[in-house]
């Protein structure tokens, strides 16, 4: 497709943009906006847009995003509690950083949840009557793992997190840009840079032994 004929499409698209769409990019941005300034708004930022995501992704047919986020809004939950827990307890609360040995280990169950879930999203149309095949499964299946791990790290302060969310991004943006998602893979474009200013932030925190929350 041209370049021309892309542009006409995104300008159609944002014309006719449904408000749920347009509600996860404002909740979306809030939320990693708030994480890289570790604020603890950060949380409720991010059910709201699970919430709204919930709609979209089950008429994009992207049906491993689905049920992500279905963990993502028992994460966001268990990372609300824990970063309230850390305004009362450093041991908690305070950026760290795995091991080699832990990073290993969390790669590992990583790759191999991607490959297991992959099987799950194929066989959803036999398990399910009526229900369309899956859209992109292995693609879909990569970024929904590697965000539950990047979910469950962030939810812990570890640093590591920003890694796996800078693959998440430029995974998703490509898949939601093929699936003619326009602003939600605007928004993970956007994530991008933000992933990559957030890793910087919280480094220097953690150099300083300063937490926020």
């Amino acid at each position: 497709m041209h370049l021309n004929h892309i542009w006409q499409d995104i300008v159609s698209y944002a014309t006719q943009i449904s408000i749920w769409e347009l509600s996860g990019l404002v909740f979306g941005i809030l939320a990693v906006v708030f994480l890289i300034k570790e604020n603890i708004w950060t949380w409720p930022a991010g059910i709201a847009y699970v919430l709204v995501s919930f709609v979209v992704f089950w008429e994009a047919r992207l049906y491993g995003d689905l049920i992500l986020h279905v963990f993502f809004l028992v994460l966001n939950i268990y990372g609300w509690v824990y970063w309230v827990q850390g305004k009362n307890d450093d041991s908690i609360g305070s950026i760290s950083a795995m091991t080699i040995k832990q990073n290993v280990v969390v790669l590992v169950f990583t790759v191999i949840g991607i490959f297991v879930f992959a099987q799950f999203l194929i066989k959803i149309p036999t398990m399910m009557e009526g229900v369309a095949p899956a859209s992109l499964p292995y693609w879909d299946s990569t970024t929904s793992i590697l965000s539950v791990t990047g979910m469950w790290l962030t939810a812990r302060k570890k640093i590591d997190n920003w890694y796996y969310w800078f693959a998440v991004d430029v995974i998703a943006a490509g898949v939601y840009f093929y699936k003619d998602l326009y602003f939600y893979a605007f928004l993970y474009f956007l994530y991008i840079g933000m992933a990559i200013a957030g890793y910087l932030a919280w480094k220097r925190t953690m150099q300083k032994g300063d937490s926020k929350i």
